[in-house]
């Protein structure tokens, strides 16, 4: 694997050294971008304990277009990433890997597309603790809103009213996304689907998806099956009012007996409104609830979250943000806030992050939790 890897690199960077040749000999379009990405932190709950890491994305992208409006393009990047914890000054781990990260082709016209391959798909109307958060691991505190692909089939339409059909299958995704705490069965296909209605004042919409779910991985914590058949149903409301506001829920059935994991109950409301002073400062409110329940919606075994985040644009240059959940159940407060300075290029992020050791926040990103405790962290973006 990591050779094919190594090999899609080396394509990349030998498609960046002909982009213009290949420019020049067609009237189609080629690029090839990147973003090199590296921090630094340091975590005070764990006197000594550092940790470094680099990620390059490097991006070669095609796109052709006829005269009827028919247009193909494609997409092709790699994630390149180490990562380094230091106990003191004692070396402790290192994680790296090459591995695609986005590897697409897409067919289009006006009001259609079909895209094939390992992309992106997000959806919903909630902002930050997203429900509908079934085929993506992104953490709000990340300000690149990093998250691996999946690999699939999509397809969506564009009614002339604003309303738009999905449907999508996937294939080859094993391991849990999202809200999940189950991976996927292998060798098991997925599929579903999404329409999205305009209303007044905004929009509504109802989603659906179908898989097999593998829970022998935590056979200590649930009875183990190979494949478990699972329904998800997803609906999302979303308003533009005096303010903004949305509601987002979800309901994950499973059809064999798991005790209290056989359904999950999720429901987002938010609220977001710029206020007029100085340079305009932004907030966002939300609320959630999310439970694992043996008969669905009874949210006996549950967990309530509120969130508060901030943003103020100093300059055109800096801006400053803060970002505040409390749990209900627990009585603790996680508090994360940020400073970014952006150059021409080059954008500069100091994050700092008073949190309890027992970390509870649910689908924050994926990997390890480097927000655990009491910590600083530097982050240094180069795109190009």
């Amino acid at each position: 694997m990591r050779t094919k890897c190594l090999f899609i690199l080396l394509c990349l960077l030998e498609l960046s050294a002909n982009q213009e040749l290949l420019a020049q000999e067609s009237s189609d379009s080629v690029a090839f971008s990147g973003q090199l990405v590296s921090w630094a932190g340091i975590n005070f709950s764990d006197p000594g304990m550092q940790h470094l890491g680099v990620r390059y994305l490097p991006s070669f992208s095609y796109e052709h277009k006829n005269k009827q409006g028919l247009k193909l393009d494609f997409e092709a990047s790699a994630n390149a990433y180490s990562n380094f914890r230091f106990g003191g000054f004692k070396f402790d781990t290192l994680q790296s890997n090459l591995k695609p990260y986005r590897l697409s082709g897409r067919i289009s016209s006006d009001q259609w597309e079909i895209r094939l391959g390992l992309q992106k798909m997000s959806f919903g109307s909630a902002s930050i603790l997203r429900p509908l958060m079934w085929f993506d691991k992104m953490d709000p505190r990340d300000p690149l809103k990093f998250t691996e692909g999946v690999y699939g089939v999509l397809g969506r339409y564009y009614f002339l009213n604003n309303a738009n059909i999905w449907l999508w299958g996937l294939y080859g995704n094993s391991d849990p996304r999202g809200w999940e705490i189950t991976g996927t069965s292998k060798g098991r296909p997925e599929a579903g689907g999404r329409i999205q209605l305009p209303i007044p004042a905004g929009e509504a919409a109802f989603s659906y998806h179908y898989r097999s779910a593998d829970s022998r991985a935590l056979s200590g914590l649930m009875p183990s099956f190979a494949e478990i058949p699972e329904n998800k149903f997803g609906f999302d409301l979303k308003l533009d009012l005096l303010v903004g506001c949305w509601l987002e829920g979800t309901w994950v059935n499973k059809n064999k007996d798991l005790g209290m994991f056989t359904n999950q109950e999720i429901i987002n409301f938010g609220l977001d409104y710029t206020f007029g002073l100085g340079n305009g400062l932004y907030l966002v409110y939300e609320q959630l609830i999310a439970a694992y329940d043996e008969k669905a919606f009874d949210f006996e075994n549950n967990s309530t979250f509120s969130l508060v985040s901030i943003s103020y644009p100093v300059s055109l240059f800096d801006t400053v943000g803060a970002m505040m959940y409390y749990d209900w159940k627990s009585n603790t407060t996680y508090n994360f806030v940020s400073w970014q300075k952006q150059f021409n290029r080059i954008s500069l992020y100091f994050m700092g992050y008073w949190n309890p050791d027992n970390y509870l926040i649910p689908a924050q990103g994926s990997g390890e939790n480097l927000f655990a405790g009491k910590g600083v962290q530097l982050m240094l973006v180069w795109n190009h």
